[in-house]
């Protein structure tokens, strides 16, 4: 037995194994020290804790924090159910009956049962789950609404700002306002002769409801409330300020025709009042959001774009650019790059930014595939404008960027633009840096 244990062979796995061991224990541990903190839960856990079967919602399996119940008599979590019935479904996902109706009862029940097993169960890392607001109801909002519409001068304010706060909670309050008739309540208050102060509330309401397109041609075609619209982008109050710029936005971006959406982007002042509200001096990250698509839409206007040079819309861009995290913000504000340097002012701006190339280079690949798209559609207009651009987009590391783009699963047009860029710069590629681009081969990157 003795032999056996002191064989070389054992002794050789035990080494090999104990080696092993350690390199791996070593390697996680530098893993471990190199990320952040946040990301590991140093309380102990308890494997055995098992949450009830009739706590987990039967869509997500996860732990119903609003938990509804069907006509089915199925009970769901509610953000689950919503998306299954957005998509177009009609059957019950659990019964596959198809549903009577599909109202939503709240399961109160069921929900602080679930918070009493959170309560207990506080010492294994379970969180309680907060109590869920309920929409509003369509008795209380048709009830503001006619209170707004006509009577006493404070009812009417006090109605107001009882629907501005139920609209500004949630997409569900926002729902039922708009399901009770509040875009024609709020556009007859925003646009008639009344107190200042109703017609800032009602546009805040108006401010976040979808407008038809009868209702955006509405307002887009009457200059007297375009004017209206564009004299409160200078408001002292940076709110009313970003309320006009949304219902612009809104009624710009729900007109088909070309000519009308032209007229509006045309309007005295509306690009000045808009590249303010960007250039905010404090933190309004809803006046970022809304000035950033406003902006996009008035800048479909191709006639207008160099309105929008003028009023500093370069500048203001490549100062959000640095900012925003949102994708669908930076998609936007790439998508106003790219549309400005299609007119020689817009380009000469950007190119005169030392920020403008690093940036579109650094965004490249880090967003998303169609804000890719629309930097290396910019910076080819940028480099086939400009030799300096050439240079400081190799600088700042584009090549190694752009065979990246051409190899990764990003729109078609996006590879085409990439392709194109790699040509115009090929020229500007020193000896070292082609060497570099051996770590390509075998793929299908084809190297000019």
């Amino acid at each position: 037995m003795s032999h056996f244990l002191c064989s070389p062979l054992l002794s050789f796995h035990i080494l090999y194994i104990s080696t092993n061991f350690a390199l791996l224990s070593f390697i996680f541990l530098s893993i471990f020290i190199n990320m952040p903190a946040a990301t590991f839960n140093l309380e102990p856990l308890d494997i055995s804790l098992q949450i009830p079967h009739h706590f987990r919602c039967p869509i997500s399996l996860e732990l119903m924090r609003d938990p509804v119940t069907l006509s089915s008599g199925q009970t769901y979590d509610r953000s689950s159910i919503d998306a299954w019935l957005a998509t177009g479904n009609t059957t019950c996902p659990v019964t596959r009956q198809p549903l009577m109706d599909f109202n939503l009862i709240p399961n109160h029940t069921l929900r602080r049962l679930i918070q009493d097993w959170c309560v207990s169960n506080r010492s294994f890392g379970v969180e309680r789950i907060p109590t869920p607001k309920q929409p509003a109801e369509p008795v209380l909002v048709r009830s503001l609404l006619r209170q707004a519409a006509s009577g006493p001068y404070g009812v009417r304010a006090s109605s107001l700002r009882k629907l501005r706060s139920l609209a500004r909670e949630s997409d569900k309050n926002r729902i039922v306002i708009a399901a009770n008739n509040a875009r024609e309540v709020m556009m007859s208050i925003a646009f008639a002769d009344v107190g200042s102060d109703l017609r800032h509330d009602s546009l805040a309401v108006l401010s976040v409801l979808a407008l038809t397109e009868e209702e955006c041609v509405s307002v887009g075609s009457d200059p007297d409330r375009i004017g209206f619209l564009v004299n409160l982008l200078f408001h002292s109050s940076i709110d009313v300020r970003v309320n006009s710029a949304a219902v612009i936005e809104s009624v710009v971006a729900g007109i088909r025709s070309p000519e009308l959406r032209a007229e509006i982007s045309g309007a005295e002042g509306v690009f000045g009042g808009i590249v303010g509200i960007l250039n905010y001096p404090f933190i309004h990250p809803r006046g970022v959001k809304v000035g950033i698509k406003a902006l996009f839409a008035l800048c479909l206007a191709k006639q207008h774009r160099g309105r929008a040079v003028a009023a500093g819309a370069v500048e203001a861009l490549v100062e959000r650019l640095a900012e925003v995290e949102n994708c669908g913000d930076a998609e936007r504000a790439l998508a106003t790059v790219e549309l400005l340097c299609r007119i020689p002012a817009g380009c000469a701006a950007f190119e005169a930014h030392a920020l403008t190339v690093p940036l579109l280079v650094k965004v490249t690949l880090k967003v998303s595939g169609r804000a890719t798209e629309y930097a290396a559609g910019a910076l080819l207009a940028l480099c086939s404008a400009s030799e300096r651009a050439q240079r400081d987009a190799v600088a700042a590391g584009v090549v190694t960027q752009l065979l990246l783009v051409v190899q990764s699963d990003c729109t078609e047009r996006a590879k085409r633009k990439a392709q194109m860029l790699l040509k115009l710069l090929r020229s500007s590629w020193s000896d070292a840096y082609v060497v570099k681009t051996e770590d390509f081969a075998g793929s299908d990157v084809v190297l000019f």
